[in-house]
Protein backbone atom coordinates (compact mmCIF):
# COMPACT_ATOMS: atom_id res chain seq x y z
CA UNK A 1 0.00 0.00 0.00
CA UNK A 2 1.47 3.46 -1.28
CA UNK A 3 -0.73 6.27 0.55
CA UNK A 4 1.05 8.15 -2.14
CA UNK A 5 -0.56 6.40 -5.17
CA UNK A 6 -3.73 7.46 -4.14
CA UNK A 7 -3.97 10.77 -6.50
CA UNK A 8 -2.04 8.97 -9.02
CA UNK A 9 -4.23 9.51 -12.61
CA UNK A 10 -3.26 5.84 -13.35
CA UNK A 11 -5.46 4.50 -10.82
CA UNK A 12 -9.02 3.52 -11.47
CA UNK A 13 -11.44 4.84 -9.23
CA UNK A 14 -12.35 1.54 -7.75
CA UNK A 15 -8.85 0.94 -7.10
CA UNK A 16 -8.65 4.12 -5.50
CA UNK A 17 -11.51 3.17 -3.05
CA UNK A 18 -9.70 -0.06 -2.16
CA UNK A 19 -7.05 1.70 -1.32
CA UNK A 20 -7.86 4.09 0.95
CA UNK A 21 -10.28 1.82 2.49
CA UNK A 22 -6.80 -0.46 3.14
CA UNK A 23 -5.35 2.77 4.36
CA UNK A 24 -7.82 3.44 6.72
CA UNK A 25 -7.95 -0.13 8.35
CA UNK A 26 -4.07 -0.33 8.80
CA UNK A 27 -4.07 3.01 10.36
CA UNK A 28 -6.69 2.72 12.79
CA UNK A 29 -5.88 -0.73 13.83
CA UNK A 30 -2.38 -0.42 15.02
CA UNK A 31 0.56 2.57 14.91
CA UNK A 32 2.17 3.12 11.66
CA UNK A 33 4.88 0.99 10.78
CA UNK A 34 8.09 2.86 9.53
CA UNK A 35 7.24 1.93 6.16
CA UNK A 36 3.79 3.02 5.85
CA UNK A 37 4.52 6.51 7.49
CA UNK A 38 7.64 7.56 5.50
CA UNK A 39 5.32 7.04 2.48
CA UNK A 40 1.80 9.18 4.03
CA UNK A 41 4.45 11.67 4.74
CA UNK A 42 5.78 12.24 0.98
CA UNK A 43 2.67 11.70 -0.36
CA UNK A 44 1.26 13.89 -3.00
CA UNK A 45 -1.52 16.20 -1.47
CA UNK A 46 -2.41 17.53 -4.88
CA UNK A 47 -5.38 16.00 -6.61
CA UNK A 48 -5.25 15.17 -10.25
CA UNK A 49 -8.40 17.42 -11.19
CA UNK A 50 -9.25 20.15 -9.33
CA UNK A 51 -11.97 20.79 -6.79
CA UNK A 52 -11.18 16.87 -5.78
CA UNK A 53 -13.75 16.38 -2.52
CA UNK A 54 -11.11 14.08 -0.71
CA UNK A 55 -8.23 16.85 -1.80
CA UNK A 56 -8.21 19.59 1.36
CA UNK A 57 -8.56 16.56 4.19
CA UNK A 58 -6.04 14.19 2.67
CA UNK A 59 -3.59 17.21 2.78
CA UNK A 60 -4.66 17.77 5.94
CA UNK A 61 -3.66 14.48 6.75
CA UNK A 62 -0.21 14.23 5.02
CA UNK A 63 0.48 17.58 6.96
CA UNK A 64 -0.27 16.01 10.08
CA UNK A 65 1.98 13.13 10.00
CA UNK A 66 4.83 15.92 8.56
CA UNK A 67 4.48 17.24 11.73
CA UNK A 68 5.31 14.63 14.14
CA UNK A 69 7.29 11.77 14.49
CA UNK A 70 6.14 8.45 14.25
CA UNK A 71 6.88 7.84 17.31
CA UNK A 72 4.96 10.74 18.81
CA UNK A 73 2.09 9.10 16.40
CA UNK A 74 2.41 5.72 17.76
CA UNK A 75 2.17 7.35 21.47
CA UNK A 76 -0.80 9.13 20.24
CA UNK A 77 -2.50 5.61 18.95
CA UNK A 78 -1.61 3.80 22.48
CA UNK A 79 -3.15 6.89 24.39
CA UNK A 80 -6.26 7.47 22.41
CA UNK A 81 -7.41 3.77 22.07
CA UNK A 82 -5.04 1.30 23.90
CA UNK A 83 -4.13 1.02 27.35
CA UNK A 84 -4.86 -1.21 30.36
CA UNK A 85 -8.93 -1.58 30.44
CA UNK A 86 -10.99 0.93 29.27
CA UNK A 87 -10.04 3.02 26.74
CA UNK A 88 -9.87 6.71 26.04
CA UNK A 89 -11.51 6.50 22.47
CA UNK A 90 -13.68 2.76 21.49
CA UNK A 91 -13.13 1.94 17.49
CA UNK A 92 -15.93 -0.56 18.01
CA UNK A 93 -19.33 -0.02 16.08
CA UNK A 94 -20.98 -1.71 18.95
CA UNK A 95 -20.32 1.31 21.56
CA UNK A 96 -21.48 3.96 19.12
CA UNK A 97 -24.69 2.10 18.18
CA UNK A 98 -25.67 0.01 21.51
CA UNK A 99 -23.70 2.25 24.46
CA UNK A 100 -21.91 -1.44 25.22
CA UNK A 101 -19.69 -3.87 23.52
CA UNK A 102 -20.05 -6.88 22.20
CA UNK A 103 -23.87 -6.28 21.51
CA UNK A 104 -26.90 -6.71 19.10
CA UNK A 105 -25.20 -4.76 16.39
CA UNK A 106 -21.84 -7.01 16.41
CA UNK A 107 -24.47 -10.37 16.45
CA UNK A 108 -25.83 -9.12 12.93
CA UNK A 109 -22.47 -8.18 12.03
CA UNK A 110 -21.49 -11.93 12.63
CA UNK A 111 -24.78 -13.22 10.44
CA UNK A 112 -23.48 -10.58 7.25
CA UNK A 113 -20.12 -11.79 7.35
CA UNK A 114 -21.03 -15.56 7.54
CA UNK A 115 -23.53 -14.76 4.57
CA UNK A 116 -20.35 -13.13 2.58
CA UNK A 117 -18.05 -16.48 3.35
CA UNK A 118 -15.32 -14.30 5.89
CA UNK A 119 -14.61 -15.39 9.33
CA UNK A 120 -12.27 -13.25 12.00
CA UNK A 121 -8.86 -14.48 12.26
CA UNK A 122 -8.62 -16.48 15.17
CA UNK A 123 -5.46 -14.20 15.89
CA UNK A 124 -6.98 -11.18 16.06
CA UNK A 125 -7.89 -10.47 19.42
CA UNK A 126 -10.78 -7.37 18.35
CA UNK A 127 -14.27 -8.08 17.63
CA UNK A 128 -15.46 -7.72 14.11
CA UNK A 129 -17.10 -4.26 14.46
CA UNK A 130 -13.23 -2.91 14.84
CA UNK A 131 -13.52 -0.57 12.24
CA UNK A 132 -10.52 -1.70 10.69
CA UNK A 133 -11.81 -4.89 10.39
CA UNK A 134 -14.71 -3.50 8.43
CA UNK A 135 -12.94 -1.35 6.59
CA UNK A 136 -10.89 -4.65 5.34
CA UNK A 137 -14.51 -6.08 4.80
CA UNK A 138 -15.35 -2.74 2.48
CA UNK A 139 -11.70 -3.58 0.93
CA UNK A 140 -12.95 -7.03 -0.31
CA UNK A 141 -16.12 -5.96 -1.02
CA UNK A 142 -14.27 -3.52 -3.90
CA UNK A 143 -11.29 -5.30 -5.11
CA UNK A 144 -12.26 -9.08 -4.11
CA UNK A 145 -12.64 -11.87 -7.24
CA UNK A 146 -15.53 -13.08 -6.72
CA UNK A 147 -18.34 -10.98 -8.73
CA UNK A 148 -21.40 -12.16 -6.71
CA UNK A 149 -19.88 -11.19 -3.72
CA UNK A 150 -17.53 -8.44 -4.36
CA UNK A 151 -19.93 -5.75 -6.41
CA UNK A 152 -21.06 -2.10 -5.88
CA UNK A 153 -24.68 -4.23 -4.63
CA UNK A 154 -23.19 -5.81 -2.07
CA UNK A 155 -20.83 -2.70 -1.14
CA UNK A 156 -23.44 -0.02 -1.04
CA UNK A 157 -25.64 -2.54 2.13
CA UNK A 158 -22.70 -3.77 3.71
CA UNK A 159 -22.14 0.12 4.32
CA UNK A 160 -24.88 1.09 4.80
CA UNK A 161 -25.59 -1.47 7.40
CA UNK A 162 -22.43 -1.53 9.70
CA UNK A 163 -20.33 1.42 9.13
CA UNK A 164 -22.69 4.58 7.37
CA UNK A 165 -24.56 4.57 11.29
CA UNK A 166 -22.09 5.15 13.37
CA UNK A 167 -18.48 6.22 11.81
CA UNK A 168 -19.43 9.65 12.01
CA UNK A 169 -19.66 9.54 15.70
CA UNK A 170 -16.77 8.15 16.06
CA UNK A 171 -14.81 10.29 13.77
CA UNK A 172 -16.25 13.45 15.49
CA UNK A 173 -15.42 11.62 18.95
CA UNK A 174 -11.99 11.29 17.82
CA UNK A 175 -11.82 15.23 16.00
CA UNK A 176 -12.73 16.92 19.29
CA UNK A 177 -10.43 14.80 21.64
CA UNK A 178 -7.84 16.98 23.06
CA UNK A 179 -4.92 14.58 22.63
CA UNK A 180 -5.57 14.19 18.74
CA UNK A 181 -3.21 15.62 16.78
CA UNK A 182 -2.55 13.03 13.76
CA UNK A 183 -5.72 11.02 14.34
CA UNK A 184 -7.40 14.03 14.62
CA UNK A 185 -6.90 14.49 10.76
CA UNK A 186 -7.17 10.93 10.42
CA UNK A 187 -10.80 11.22 11.72
CA UNK A 188 -11.64 14.16 9.58
CA UNK A 189 -10.42 12.59 6.32
CA UNK A 190 -12.77 9.57 6.98
CA UNK A 191 -15.71 11.23 7.97
CA UNK A 192 -15.31 12.80 4.42
CA UNK A 193 -14.22 9.80 2.83
CA UNK A 194 -17.33 8.10 4.27
CA UNK A 195 -19.55 11.02 2.95
CA UNK A 196 -17.83 10.65 -0.32
CA UNK A 197 -19.14 7.07 -0.48
CA UNK A 198 -22.40 7.96 1.03
CA UNK A 199 -23.34 10.19 -1.70
CA UNK A 200 -21.92 8.01 -4.31
CA UNK A 201 -23.91 4.66 -3.32
CA UNK A 202 -27.15 7.22 -2.82
CA UNK A 203 -26.84 7.33 -6.92
CA UNK A 204 -26.99 4.02 -6.97
CA UNK A 205 -30.15 3.60 -5.24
Amino acid sequence: MTPASLTATTLDEETARAEVYGLLAALYYAAPSAELYENLRVAVTAAPAEGALLESSWGELVAAARAQSREATAQEHDALFGGVGKPELYLFGSHYLSGFLNEKPLAALRTELAALGLARDEAMPETEDHVAYLCEVMRYLIAGDDVAVANLTRQREFFARHLQPWLPLMCEAIAQHPKARFYAALATFTQTFASVEAQGFDMLA
